[in-house]
């Protein structure tokens, strides 16, 4: 087939291939209303490799060019194929049934309830009147309830449920927007929820925890204006400090609790409904952000989750009550123990003694999925975790590779598997600390290699031997592409943007194995494709109980008194913790190991300046410090640069002065935005390269990122930041699979 789509004659036939997420969002209704307009005959079908039409009349370029214009809008179409075939004088325009063969098409995420649906669910006219599954075509689950591809019902957790003689004919009514929904359902046949929704708002407004299945797993629930709720969550969770998120009625509900810019209520409303970071007014209990400037909040993305707001507003007729604030607000977190992916079944037995009511329904979750988490950051979303709403859609690469799975690291896992262009991400999977998260993880690499139905040739891991996902890596008996993990974070963010020249990369997080053994997390780099240069680092500083430093920032403050030369400070300073004396003794000895980690750094700063000294949570310190900046500073003189090493001392020197807490917090975060510019601006001038990928979970932290952005700018300089995929460790296996793709290429043309 050719793209070319001008070339047709008139009163010809035409074979037309449509390819990408074109399956399950009403396209071949769309594409068979397209035929009635101009009046042109033959067919359309689903198959394996996408939508297939067969059309012929005067008019198939208009029909042609109308594809694409106006597609449904949860279709995302990456090509249009057509070829040129002999007409047979037909007329009549059949949808006709799906067509087997190898898979090369893809699943749509979930998408929120759309307004239609929204107009049914509050219409007492309507069949589905205050029906907690209404969907159609245009929203609903997708990705969650399917078992394997083509996307039909019989592939599907709505399998069991047969349909009634009212949905069956929307089923089959081309005219009907739920014509070939899968999901579609009734309360005459569809699944049941084992709660009323009365019972599960009393529940709530009595200050209790519900637990309630939604679309990729279980919530946890309470009133978020219940300090009493909140904290007994907390407790019951065990979870001592790390922020919740929120879930308010309406955008009517949005402005009594955040500051919410324009960039942020749009991508609050989009049809992924992620939870979106945005200032807060601190008008919610204390405990559901604890010492932090942002919190993450999302509107309802299920009719069930309108029915609770619903009748929290008094179950007033029609919909003008989402028109005004709702005065419930929900703490929505996963249902999980610490550590463990998020509960989808067996739900009475995992959270008795958490939830105080257990609201379940009979339509099963295929595949766990967390709500998205985004910010708007240096004016665009960029993503914290990648989940429900967004996945598995595929990132486009600069080029076609061979079929590659990448696995991720250790934290914030995620899969990915190449197939052409496309590299298909999974949603989020967590930290791969626990066996059943280990499972999680394979069940995930399964179910997506099904879906994609792309066999890997090899497959791409973390150069840290220990990690679970290289143990599995290991175990698949593939040939293995080991990637060192600062490049695999700049490619990520190349792979995104297209980018397939050199570049350079800042990369700020954690930890990384480095390829020379050492921990590296402070990293200046100039990436070549599946190569990459080490140009320079953070100055190291010593790592005072290896993983403890990462829990303790206390420990990384007095790590940065010893580099200072003022360790005889340490006990005095730290004198409430116990070891402080003997870790000042292990310091003055020179007996610890050694980061150049930007989040030791974070941590150290932290520290110093008594905002955290031991840590609830990963990035606590980093995100207690930057909620404390109003307007970032520079340290004049606060840098030092001596090949390719960025020595911040002189600002950690005058942070282990005392001062003003929002003041050093300012210095910190200006400081380090201008000493990170000036680091990249000598590395331009050395390589002569312009654009410069910022990577790594530190550029999750809107101040430093925005900062250096501008100030890159302002020299003539590229950045490019990451955005379908997060910056964090969630998107490494992007970066793997594009470093191992072309890596085997090269070898595949030798």
């Amino acid at each position: 087939m050719q793209p070319a789509v001008a070339l047709l004659p008139d009163a010809a036939r035409a074979r037309v291939r449509v390819r990408g997420a074109v399956q399950g969002v009403g396209f071949r209704p769309f594409v068979y209303h397209l035929a009635q307009r101009y009046r042109l005959g033959g067919f359309v079908a689903n198959d394996a490799e996408g939508v297939l039409i067969e059309v012929e009349g005067a008019a198939l370029s208009e029909f042609i060019a109308a594809l694409r214009r106006e597609a449904p809008p949860l279709a995302r179409v990456d090509a249009i194929e057509t070829e040129a075939l002999r007409a047979r004088g037909e007329r009549d325009f059949d949808i006709a049934e799906t067509r087997s063969g190898a898979v090369t098409t893809r699943i749509g995420p979930d998408a929120a309830t759309c307004e239609a649906c929204l107009d049914d669910l509050f219409d007492p006219a309507s069949r589905f009147h205050l029906y907690p599954f209404v969907n159609c075509t245009h929203c609903g689950p997708r990705y969650t309830l399917t078992q394997r591809l083509p996307y039909d019902r019989a592939n599907t957790s709505m399998a069991g449920f047969a349909l009634c003689a009212d949905c069956a004919r929307d089923y089959r009514d081309p005219a009907n927007r739920r014509f070939h929904a899968e999901p579609v359902a009734c309360p005459a046949c569809g699944p049941r929820l084992d709660q009323p929704i009365a019972e599960i708002v009393a529940r709530l407004r009595a200050g209790g925890i519900v637990a309630l299945k939604s679309l990729g797993g279980y919530h946890l629930l309470c009133d978020a204006t219940n300090e009493t709720a909140v904290a007994e969550l907390r407790r019951r969770k065990g979870r001592d400090a790390k922020p919740f998120a929120v879930m308010v009625a309406s955008e009517a509900s949005l402005d009594g609790i955040v500051i919410a810019s324009e960039a942020e209520r749009t991508l609050l409303k989009s049809v992924a409904r992620p939870i979106v970071l945005m200032r807060h007014r601190g008008a919610l209990a204390p405990s559901v952000a604890p010492g932090l400037g942002a919190l993450g909040v999302m509107l309802p993305y299920t009719p069930l989750h309108h029915l609770i707001f619903h009748a929290a507003a008094g179950s007033p007729a029609g919909r003008a009550w989402q028109r005004a604030p709702v005065d419930l607000v929900l703490v929505a977190t996963s249902a999980n123990a610490g550590g463990d992916p998020i509960v989808i079944d067996d739900a009475e037995r995992q959270l008795a003694g958490v939830a105080d009511l257990i609201v379940g329904h009979d339509r099963a979750i295929v595949v766990r999925a967390d709500d998205s988490v985004a910010a708007i950051i240096d004016g665009a979303p960029s993503f914290v975790r990648r989940a429900r709403g967004c996945a598995p859609q595929p990132v486009a690469l600069p080029h076609a590779v061979p079929p590659v799975l990448a696995v991720g690291a250790y934290l914030k896992t995620t899969i990915t598997l190449t197939r052409g262009r496309e590299a298909f991400v999974s949603q989020h999977i967590g930290d791969l600390a626990t066996a059943d998260t280990v499972r999680y993880f394979e069940q995930t690499v399964d179910h997506l290699t099904r879906l994609v139905g792309a066999a890997p040739v090899a497959v791409a891991h973390d150069l840290h031997a220990d990690f679970a996902s290289t143990r599995f890596a290991d175990g698949l008996g593939l040939p293995l592409v080991a990637v060192q993990h600062h490049h695999a974070h700049v490619a990520s963010i190349a792979a995104e943007h297209g980018v397939a020249a050199p570049l350079l990369g800042i990369v700020l997080d954690g930890h990384g194995a480095g390829s020379d053994g050492g921990a590296w997390g402070g990293e200046l780099l100039r990436v070549d494709g599946a190569r990459f240069t080490r140009l320079g680092h953070l100055a190291p500083l010593a790592l005072p109980g290896g993983d403890a430093a990462a829990r303790e920032p206390w420990r990384m403050a007095a790590a940065a008194l010893a580099a200072l030369g003022r360790g005889e400070e340490i006990a005095a300073r730290f004198a409430d913790q116990p070891r402080a004396a003997a870790l000042a003794a292990m310091l003055a000895s020179h007996g610890c190991a050694t980061t150049t980690s930007a989040g030791r750094l974070f941590d150290a700063a932290a520290g110093l300046l008594g905002v955290c000294t031991t840590q609830g949570y990963e990035g606590q310190a980093a995100m207690q410090l930057e909620a404390l900046v109003k307007c970032p500073r520079v340290l004049g003189g606060g840098w030092e640069i001596g090949a390719g090493t960025l020595d911040l001392s002189p600002l950690l020197a005058q942070l282990a002065g005392r001062p003003d807490v929002q003041d050093g917090a300012e210095l910190f975060h200006g400081t380090l935005a201008a000493a990170l510019a000036d680091w990249a601006v000598q590395a331009a001038e050395q390589t002569g390269l312009t654009m410069i990928a910022l990577g790594g979970g530190c550029f999750l932290n809107r101040v430093l990122s925005e900062d250096l952005a501008a100030r890159l700018r302002a020299v003539g300089l590229t950045p490019l930041l990451a955005r379908q995929v997060p910056p964090n460790d969630g998107g490494l296996s992007l970066g793997q699979a594009w470093i191992a793709g072309q890596l085997i290429a090269e070898q595949e043309t030798r």
